[in-house]
């Protein structure tokens, strides 16, 4: 809302000290074991996907779910059991007693607005990317978590994935030496990727709460579209920058350790799902990155387009002087390659352009500065990484958020992090529809003039 609004893997890294738990931890106990209690607000795409995921670590059952769509609410049942509690009204799930920790899985726009208000109730809470849809949302949201000594973990589980743990581990090893440029493409050509999803045949004004839905956005008609297509809108979603750039920069903020870029320019342009969205379909985005601790600055583009109609193959490179870092799905591959010392001569430069004499001179003075073994570069060695079998990222999130609840531990992605990732993002929409570039501090948070 605008001002003017997880055995996974223990030896992932502690992000700050500031995501850390009070002991708060008090869960109200099952008949016949000791596990989470869940409400999942917002039972979209995404949040039967979460609820399935946290499902799957085996650590806590689903007691209620809320949604503004009737067909959802009986799909929950359908799908979990007749025994959770169901209600269109998220406030009725943070009174609940039975309730430790929440999932909320709504549009953007709600998540600043739903994370207080159940951090301000006691509860745990799971919030899906971006943590915020506007920059300006963010300190509280911090401050929230803060004063209420509850566990908060930002959703995007691609982190809690082998790969990403291993992309770290290179990386601080020193595999590809300094970290120079980092790219990234994220090309789509269909429908459903272009999010046009399917709109109910029973969807109107009875069975959906559109009101609630509008929350502090712009008052209008009831519009089934913009309801299940709100991913399309900027009053309640984050665009593709928001849905999709978020997860790059949060995988490069846990593989190198950075805060944040410095400066941010994006363009691009609505090319060919002209359905009435306000965002564009096509993006590119530019950001500096600067030297921090043992990493020297580096450049970092991004890339969404919606209406790739050629060869689209989708790549995250993180480059180095001494190799690279190529992601792809849940494996990655590491390259190494090095310069030899001496620079070599003869073809395609100037040497070849001097006198005899000189040529003769400048050998001599080669041969005693460049010995034979300079002169060859290392052999290319290519190591391939492959996640074990089973490696199950959105599940090992979950299980990192449920470890930091029973623990009292930091978690992988608590909102400092969050923020620090969605920050960068929504700066991309702002230089986008302002057509300026954007400079953010970092380390205090903040836009710059």
């Amino acid at each position: 809302m605008k001002t003017n609004r997880r055995d996974f893997v223990k030896q992932l890294g502690i992000v700050s000290a500031s995501t850390a738990a009070v002991p708060h931890f008090n869960i109200i106990k099952s008949l016949n074991d000791n596990k989470i209690r869940i409400a999942t607000i917002g039972m979209g795409i995404q949040g039967f996907q979460d609820t399935k995921a946290a499902l799957r670590t085996d650590m806590c059952e689903l007691v209620a779910a809320a949604d503004l769509y009737d067909g959802r609410l009986a799909h929950v049942k359908e799908t979990f059991g007749n025994h959770v509690f169901t209600t269109r009204d998220y406030r009725e799930v943070l009174e609940r007693k039975d309730v430790d920790a929440v999932l909320i899985v709504t549009p953007d726009h709600w998540h600043d607005r739903i994370s207080i208000a159940a951090l301000k109730k006691g509860k745990h809470v799971y919030c899906e990317k971006p943590m915020v849809q506007n920059i300006e949302e963010g300190a509280a949201v911090i401050a929230a978590a803060k004063a209420a000594g509850k566990v908060m973990q930002v959703g995007s589980q691609r982190i809690s994935g082998a790969a990403f743990q291993e992309a770290k581990r290179l990386v601080e090893a020193g595999d590809i030496g300094n970290i120079n440029f980092i790219e990234s493409t994220n090309d789509r050509f269909n429908a459903i990727g272009a999010w046009q999803y399917s709109i109910p045949t029973d969807a109107s004004p009875k069975t959906i709460d559109w009101e609630t839905f509008l929350g502090d956005a712009p008052k209008r008609a009831f519009d089934p579209v913009r309801f299940f297509r709100w991913r399309n809108y900027r009053d309640y979603g984050t665009g593709v920058a928001g849905d999709l750039f978020v997860h790059l920069i949060t995988g490069v903020h846990f593989v190198t350790g950075s805060l944040g870029p410095s400066r941010i320019y994006s363009s691009g342009q609505l090319s060919y799902w002209k359905d009435g969205r306000d965002v564009p379909d096509v993006m590119v985005a530019s950001m500096e990155y600067p030297a921090q601790g043992k990493f020297d600055a580096f450049q970092m583009v991004l890339r969404v387009n919606f209406a790739n109609a050629g060869s689209i193959k989708n790549v995250t490179r993180i480059v180095g002087n001494e190799g690279e870092i190529t992601f792809g799905g849940d494996s990655l591959t590491l390259t190494k390659r090095k310069l030899p010392a001496a620079p070599g001569y003869g073809n395609g430069e100037s040497f070849g352009t001097f006198s005899d004499a000189q040529q003769k001179e400048y050998l001599a003075a080669y041969d005693a500065k460049y010995p034979a073994d300079s002169r060859t570069p290392e052999p290319v060695k290519e190591v391939k990484f492959d996640a074990p079998q089973g490696d199950d990222a959105h599940k090992n999130h979950f299980a990192n958020f449920f470890e930091g609840i029973k623990d009292n531990k930091p978690v992988i992605e608590g909102p400092l992090f969050g923020f620090r990732a969605a920050a960068p993002v929504l700066a991309c929409n702002k230089s986008y529809f302002e057509k300026k570039v954007v400079k953010w501090d970092a380390k205090n948070l903040k836009l710059l003039p």
